[in-house]
């Protein structure tokens, strides 16, 4: 089991789903959390269900001043960012053709600026301290992309290629950089992409991930189990880019 003992922690999205798995299981391994939430009220909620070792942060990923004040009240809280995990990101399941430019920003803006500005912000405090990790959730939709799900595709894959190119530049400074890419998960994403549970019975392990199963990846990164590890993808899916036995 990794050790995240007094290990800082900002993660996106912390306020459902899978981030406030991560969140909790983080917790759980001795971290300190920042609770990024577009709404504060659900960050002070989850915030106070995990106790001292977590704050609340109202954190919009698409907008720079939000990542700027989200790091200063970690690191004015607890000292330090050790580990940024963009877990934050939306999902659109709709026909290429009848998706429109205002549907394609919106995603671009949370799943792909997010990431930039995240990566981006929080590196200039991690050079400082010579280290550092960075977790991108990104998606199997990044190389193996469903029907009708071509736009959030374009967006998981660029934020793919952005990764391994800036664990390129942030090796320098003691930065990782890696990702996790998750097949299908039982979270309220999941229900609402209207997700069969069926078809996960025919793949290779015959069921849907879990939540815990996409945070127990995730703190393999944040951990200094990982310290040789950067610009590395861990596929997190239950062999399901292998095929069915459909």
């Amino acid at each position: 089991m990794p050790n995240l003992t007094d290990k800082v922690v900002l993660i996106t999205g912390a306020n459902r789903g899978q981030g406030k798995e991560i969140a909790k299981y983080f917790a759980s391994l001795g971290a300190k959390i920042g609770v990024g939430s577009r709404k504060l009220e659900s960050a002070i909620k989850v915030s106070n269900e995990l106790g001292n070792s977590a704050i609340p942060i109202k954190l919009d990923v698409s907008n720079k001043n939000d990542w700027e004040s989200a790091i200063d009240k970690l690191v004015e809280a607890f000292g330090c960012v050790d580990v940024l995990v963009n877990n934050a990101g939306m999902y659109l399941r709709k026909p290429f053709i009848n998706t429109s430019l205002e549907e394609y920003q919106t995603l671009i803006n949370t799943n792909q600026i997010g990431v930039f500005l995240g990566m981006q912000v929080v590196s200039s405090h991690m050079k400082r301290q010579k280290k550092g990790s960075i977790i991108n959730t990104v998606s199997i939709s990044s190389f193996s992309p469903i029907n009708q799900s071509s736009l959030y595709a374009s967006t998981k894959a660029a934020i793919s290629t952005m990764s391994k190119a800036t664990a390129i530049e942030l090796g320098d400074y003691g930065i990782r950089v890696n990702m996790v890419h998750p097949g299908g998960v039982a979270t309220g994403m999941f229900s609402e992409s209207k997700g069969s549970n069926t078809y996960y019975n025919s793949i290779p392990l015959h069921r849907i991930g879990q939540p815990i199963d996409i945070a127990k990846a995730i703190a393999f990164f944040a951990s200094d189990e990982s310290l040789y590890c950067t610009g590395a993808e861990l596929v997190v899916d239950g062999g399901m880019t292998l095929g069915t036995d459909a």
